[in-house]
């Protein structure tokens, strides 16, 4: 084994290549923080998280003042004791969102470099369950487009291979909302899969309403319909409910998943590589999912999520939302299907030149031993 001996940190700042809207907010950049890290081999490993447009300062200095000092000199391939070290370290910061994706940008440059030194692809490397996932697509849902849209683009989906789509809902009333997933539903019949996501803006009263409509419909999953904190409001929603209430996203620990889980209050997980603080804690969730008969949809990042939802068996889904286009080589599909990743590592080709063209000035700093 070999110490760890410099990590490099960076962000660089994404547009959207979409007007990207949901019931609480709009999507305004992915404020993209690299780690690299570096051991007394020589062997390198670079990881990465993210934010929607807020708080990519805040996870670089805890970086750069916390844990990249404390990283210097422990064994890159001690990847667990690596991650609740850290976890530990500050965890007077922890449980919260800048600590995960924090932590979430070393622990997967740890797993890079882990491959890349074994050669080995991270999907084969956690688990190698299966080389192909299907996707359903959330990029032509978005709640600002018209029932009309919505319908062209899911069928445009199904055309290219896509089994599903994703539409956002959370409209002012029900009616609203049945508008728009009845019109893509009339369009696409009864085979082609259909989710929601209401992103945390509903009161229990207005999921309940909702409810009938959604089974009616044949919908997949109803996703984030309360907030997040909200363990009983959504044990009772989904105690209610022949659609699965999906919850994960916004969740920044496996011990928030455990309670979930144990409150009987979600039928999908959707554990956030990056949110929850890691692939370390991503597949302690996926397994936890999997012991209790569930399956785990991951949120966003496709092109780290499929080596994941590839390494474990419960894992039916990918999402579908290109969103590093402009600093990597897309990600492999054939249709509509994701193709695990073959390359050593996270298997993500990225452009290198075009990464330091966008990095945030002021942003690029080296730790050293």
């Amino acid at each position: 084994m070999a110490r760890i001996t410099q990590a490099r940190a960076f962000m660089v700042d994404l547009q959207p290549k979409v007007r990207r809207t949901d019931a609480i907010q709009s999507f305004k950049s992915q404020e993209t923080i690299f780690v690299v890290v570096t051991d007394a081999d020589g062997a390198t490993g670079m990881g990465y998280s993210y934010t929607i447009g807020d708080g990519g300062p805040s996870v670089l200095a805890l970086l750069r003042y916390t844990l990249l000092p404390r990283l210097m000199g422990q064994e890159a391939e001690r990847i667990e004791a690596v991650w609740r070290d850290l976890l530990f370290w500050t965890h007077a910061t922890a449980v919260g969102p800048i600590m995960s994706l924090a932590l979430a940008a070393v622990d997967t440059a740890l797993w890079d470099m882990r491959g890349r030194k074994a050669s080995l692809p991270l999907w084969q490397l956690a688990g190698g369950a299966k080389a192909q996932v299907p996707m359903y697509t959330t990029e032509g849902g978005w709640l600002h487009i018209a029932p009309e849209a919505l319908v062209e683009d899911a069928l445009a989906a199904r055309e290219q291979g896509f089994r599903g789509s994703k539409v956002k809902i959370g409209k002012p009333t029900v009616s609203g909302d049945a508008a728009r997933l009845g019109a893509v539903r009339r369009a696409l019949g009864d085979d082609y899969e259909i989710m929601t996501d209401a992103n945390q803006s509903m009161t229990s009263a207005e999921a309940l309403r909702r409810v009938p409509m959604l089974e009616a419909l044949n919908i997949g999953w109803f996703e984030e319909p309360l907030p997040s904190d909200d363990i009983a409001g959504h044990a009772r929603l989904q105690a209610g409910s022949r659609v699965p209430v999906a919850v994960g996203e916004s969740l920044y620990s496996p011990g928030q998943f455990a309670d979930y889980i144990a409150a009987g209050a979600c039928g999908i997980v959707q554990a956030d590589v990056a949110r929850v603080g890691g692939i370390t804690p991503w597949l302690k969730v996926a397994h936890m999912a999997e012991a209790h008969n569930l399956v785990i949809c991951p949120h966003f990042l496709m092109e780290l999520h499929v080596s994941l939802v590839c390494a474990v068996p419960n894992a039916p889904w990918l999402e579908y939302i290109p969103q590093l286009d402009d600093v990597a080589a897309p990600m492999a599909r054939e249709g509509g299907m994701a193709l695990a990743p073959e390359a050593p590592g996270l298997g993500i080709d990225w452009d290198h030149a075009r990464l330091a063209a966008l990095t945030v000035a002021g942003s690029d700093f080296t730790v050293e031993v």
